[in-house]
């Protein structure tokens, strides 16, 4: 997914700061609401951000590809997750053709306190992250919601799980087959961010076989739901050591995932469960491990 070459743009649009980083086979969007104060990212300082967003993007060809140089993640004074806590929220799903839910959530059960997710300890993050269970939310849901709907339907599920403001909650809004969010498969596979007016992360999760290769199907054992947990452990680190986009990443805006996206994946074994995973960034191996 990255290259040493890469461009950035900024420019305003709707009232919006959008900041691109161009890399060679993928792109990959940062985007953060226009308010006094913000402005463009930059290494060693943290930025004053609402309702923050970063994305992983897709498979650049379904092959091999090479991390960019990087800085190492630095440390830009926003919170992490000491004790993260997931809850899933299945959106309006009728139908699940490849079988994500029960995959998903035999997932999220069983990656916590996992030599996979220790790297996240190196940045202040909590390992035993904690699955707190699932609410199937029967109400109708768009064939392309918008952020600022994922973001109501992550609100809702705050208030049905009775969360709060909860700083170590991480809201999964994942949505059924044939309804995600505009650029799913083609420029991204999945996001988290900040619901908005709350210090509550969420996490848009598409259906990850719709986009087939583009996110992950196929990729390491030949299943449609390879993509799943590599995605979604991508999105859960993230969210653990950079909730907020003002905490752990590097000098290109790149965080524990990002640097890693695509490449050495593997089976790893959870807690009684083997998943396709993604390697995380570690900043003492300065390599991107699978565990450590």
């Amino acid at each position: 997914m990255f290259s040493t070459e890469h461009q950035v743009s900024e420019s305003i649009h709707g009232g919006r700061r959008v900041r691109t980083r161009l890399l060679a086979g993928a792109l990959c969007l940062f985007t953060a609401t226009a308010v006094a104060g913000v402005g463009a990212q930059s290494a060693g300082a943290a930025t004053n951000r609402n309702t923050p967003q970063t994305k992983m993007a897709t498979n650049p060809g379904h092959a091999s590809v090479r991390a960019p140089a990087t800085s190492g993640l630095l440390n830009h004074g926003g919170p992490v997750q000491g004790g993260p806590r997931l809850y899933l929220v299945l959106w309006g799903w009728t139908s699940d053709p490849a079988g994500e839910s029960g995959y998903l959530q035999n997932f999220l059960g069983a990656v916590g306190n996992t030599s996979w997710l220790n790297t996240v300890s190196q940045y202040g993050g909590g390992v035993g992250s904690t699955y707190m269970g699932a609410w199937s939310d029967p109400s109708g849901v768009p064939t392309t919601p918008s952020d600022g709907q994922i973001q109501a339907e992550a609100a809702s599920a705050a208030a049905h799980f009775g969360v709060g403001s909860d700083a170590n909650a991480q809201i999964i809004v994942a949505t059924p087959t044939g309804h995600s969010t505009s650029g799913f498969g083609t420029q991204y596979c999945a996001y988290h961010g900040v619901i908005g007016g709350s210090a509550t992360t969420y996490t848009d999760l598409p259906y990850m076989p719709d986009a087939g290769g583009s996110c992950g199907a196929g990729s390491v054992t030949g299943s449609s739901l390879d993509g799943v947990s590599i995605v979604e452990g991508h999105e859960l680190a993230e969210a653990i050591t950079d909730p907020e986009l003002n905490a752990w990443y590097d000098s290109s805006g790149a965080e524990i995932g990002d640097i890693c996206a695509w490449t050495g994946l593997a089976v790893i074994g959870l807690n009684g469960g083997s998943y396709p995973m993604q390697p995380l960034w570690s900043n003492a191996a300065n390599a991107c491990v699978q565990g450590s």
